[in-house]
């Protein structure tokens, strides 16, 4: 599980470079990189969205401990 946790956690800081780079430079790392209406970019959206879902998940349980 600590490594799922792990990749959620890349994949999640990936999409909020992306984001970031959005909101700074107008700039689409993903649809530049694959394509605007690719379908590899609506995958890799769809993942780093799930991992952002799973950190969230993640989230809580560590609320709860404390």
């Amino acid at each position: 599980m600590k490594t799922l946790q792990v990749i959620c956690l890349i994949l999640t800081i990936i999409g909020a470079v992306n984001w970031g780079l959005v909101g700074l430079f107008d700039l689409d790392l993903v649809a530049a990189t694959f394509g605007v209406d690719s379908a590899i970019t609506t995958v890799v959206y769809s993942i780093v969205g799930i991992a952002g879902i799973i950190n969230l998940g993640l989230l809580f349980k560590m609320l709860e401990e404390d």
